[in-house]
């Protein structure tokens, strides 16, 4: 008996407004951050809106919904949608890092205030990690770095292994409140890493005091550990400096 030849099955394509809702997002959120649109400024109303954006009032909605999830607008009764304070801004969001990091040069502010979070949070969670690891941890972190090794950091390939790196080393500290900082700070890490290699004319190799924060750690150096990452994120600091007056 000739069997039915099985036909493919025809998946709808998925509706025009949710591949545009977040490039609406992106736009406002940019806006947002580099202060085009500044704390308690009004957008424009539903209508006018999704006609400048030329997307449909659902898309523009959910745009909406994204960027308060992330806490840049707030959205009252009889006033509209306001962009948010700063205070209340989601700044350890991915999204919202990446957005600050759209402009050609980043804020000065910016890139001071984290490496000022670095360094409160990195080498103590570095201590902690030599501590506290996992056998498993410690693969990740290894495996981040021979990732770096083959990839470079100036590849997208290479800087998420080092994104690899930072997270597993954070999450090794087995402190909850740190562990919800690490994909956020890993993130900066990777954006900051991402500027220092485009504009430095010739970047520092950071693998080499990667490799010692990850052999302390190895070793169960608690205080090594610590130093080490301290180094590691003052170097990164001035790098990041230099790049900025290469601009």
């Amino acid at each position: 008996m000739i069997q039915p030849i099985a036909r493919p099955i025809k998946r709808k394509p998925k509706p025009k407004s949710l591949r545009l809702h977040g490039t609406v997002a992106r736009d406002l959120g940019i806006r947002i951050v580099t202060g085009v649109l500044q704390p308690g400024e009004l957008l424009d109303g539903e209508i006018q809106a999704s006609e400048q954006f030329k997307v449909s009032r659902t898309a523009y909605r959910e745009a909406i919904r994204i960027l308060s999830a992330k806490g840049l607008v707030q959205s009252r009764p009889k006033i509209g949608t306001q962009v948010s304070p700063r205070t209340g801004w989601h700044l350890l969001d991915p999204d919202v890092l990446s957005w600050m990091f759209a402009t050609d040069v980043p804020d000065q502010a910016l890139i001071e205030s984290l490496f000022e979070l670095r360094r409160i949070v990195e080498p103590d969670a570095a201590r902690l990690a030599a501590m506290r690891r996992t056998p498993e941890q410690l693969a990740r972190m290894r495996s981040g770095l021979d990732g770096v090794s083959r990839h470079s950091f100036a590849t997208e390939e290479g800087r998420a292994c080092d994104h690899e790196f930072h997270s597993a080393l954070l999450e090794a500290s087995h402190n909850d409140f740190v562990i919800s900082l690490a994909h956020g700070v890993a993130t900066a890490i990777a954006l900051t890493t991402a500027f220092k290699q485009d504009k430095l004319p010739a970047p520092r190799d950071a693998l080499p005091g990667h490799l010692r924060v990850l052999e302390a750690i190895e070793a169960g150096d608690a205080e090594r550990a610590h130093d080490s990452m301290a180094a590691l994120v003052a170097d990164g600091l001035n790098d990041a400096r230099e790049a900025r007056g290469c601009c």
